[in-house]
């Protein structure tokens, strides 16, 4: 079977990151999220995929190139704008014969998760979906199944009176999906989208099949906190594996992969799950705890911790410093006693500024998102939930308590009052 994967989007939600790569190509557990889908589509028997690209797609199609890395043929497609996700499908017609996967790029999936779709599929049915229950029904495409047959596609409804289950960007198709995306319009937003066309499909009595899935089985990674569970996810199933130095003192506990060519010095206490990218330099006497990644040629210096955060390629984190919660992009400097604050003092979840909007994240820590190329000077704060630009500059002593746009050079303004010593006599 061949697979169609849409990964056009900017990721608007995910900036600053965003702002210097695309969204699937962020790291998850040091490797690209939509890696993890590649490999997960072959582990099903998916031999051929083809890439929905628009924003950035140099980068995707240079990162993947044609797939034979990951046993794969990868071909590319160029959707012209973002016009909608039935837009984007329809970019695969006379690519693709017969039936079809066709995947949200954004997703965190198990293999499972993609059996069951593939496998609820019926010769009768020109559509299939997978289904996950939500607890936040009004942030989704909601549907209402009978006798596991959609029957209605709501989106983000105020109020409902089904199983709450929402549209999980999974599905099989068959070619005569081609003709009914012509015959959908568009949206109240300028778009075609892939619900309105499957809706169509239901209102004319075609078959269109659902499957549930299981939360632990699917991941949308639409916000910063999405990203730091799916590396959570990601760093939890990985097998234990040393490569690089580990020195005499230095302590790995749980499993915990190291590359090659990183080196663990003396007093480096380590607490898996977690991953050290290759080239990286930890420690001496420094704490990476659970559910951490570091990226290729990282330095975490003397008394870092670092805590449930992502790391990019290229970073520096000399001496000093606490990481918590937290994703640093690639190439960023923190100086020496720089905190990231992951917690509020009165325990409540943490908002961040997403598209303009204040947005409950839903978890009570969470630190800063770092865009690349970042620097902080000594002893500078970060409170929980902002967001700094890719290119900043934080100087000494500042504490950040709001978002920083991209190449902001934040300065602390201070009066110095002297006076006369009190020497000893």
């Amino acid at each position: 079977m061949k697979a169609v994967v849409l990964a056009a989007g900017r990721g608007e939600r995910l900036q600053p990151l965003t702002l210097t790569r695309p969204k699937v190509l962020l790291p998850v557990a040091n490797k690209p999220l939509l890696q993890h889908l590649l490999e997960a589509l072959r582990k099903v028997g998916v031999d051929e995929v083809l890439i929905v690209v628009h924003y950035m797609a140099e980068k995707i199609m240079n990162r993947f190139g044609d797939g034979s890395d990951l046993d794969l043929k990868i071909e590319y497609v160029r959707q012209p704008r973002i016009c909608g996700t039935a837009d984007a499908i329809g970019m695969a017609e006379g690519r693709v014969d017969g039936e079809f996967l066709a995947v949200y790029g954004d997703l965190f999936l198990t293999p499972e998760a993609l059996e069951a779709v593939i496998n609820r599929h019926g010769k009768n049915a020109v559509a299939t979906l997978a289904l996950v229950p939500v607890e936040n029904p009004s942030h989704y495409g909601m549907v209402r199944v009978e006798d596991g047959h959609v029957k209605e596609i709501v989106e983000k409804p105020e109020s409902w009176s089904f199983e709450p289950l929402a549209n999980a960007g999974v599905y099989v198709f068959d070619s005569d999906i081609f003709d009914a995306i012509r015959r959908t319009g568009e949206s109240t937003r300028g778009e075609r989208e892939i619900t309105d066309t499957i809706q169509g499909l239901v209102d004319e009595g075609q078959e269109v099949r659902a499957v549930e899935i299981s939360r632990e089985s699917w991941l949308d990674v639409g916000r910063p906190w999405d990203l730091l569970e799916a590396n959570r996810r990601a760093v939890s199933g990985l097998v234990p594996e040393v490569k690089g130095r580990v020195e005499e003192g230095a302590t790995l506990v749980g499993p915990v992969y190291v590359a090659e060519d990183a080196r663990i010095r003396a007093g480096a206490y380590i607490e898996g799950p977690a991953v050290i990218g290759g080239g990286s330099d930890i420690g001496p006497n420094c704490y990476i705890r659970p559910c951490t990644s570091i990226g290729s040629r990282v330095r975490i210096g003397n008394a870092c911790e670092i805590k449930n955060s992502i790391v990019m390629n290229g970073t520096h984190i000399g001496h000093l410093s606490y990481v918590g919660d937290s994703i640093i992009g690639e190439n960023c400097n923190l100086g020496a006693g720089t905190i990231t604050a992951n917690l509020r003092f009165d325990k409540a979840s943490i908002k961040m500024v997403l598209k303009g909007q204040l947005v409950d994240s839903g978890v009570r820590k969470f630190g800063v998102v770092m865009g690349d190329g970042s620097q902080t000077g000594i002893n500078a704060l970060t409170m929980p939930g902002v967001k700094i630009g890719p290119g900043c500059w934080i100087g000494p002593g500042v504490v950040v308590y709001r978002d920083v746009a991209p190449n902001t050079f934040l300065r602390l303004r201070q009066e110095l009052e002297e006076g006369r010593a009190q020497t000893e006599k």
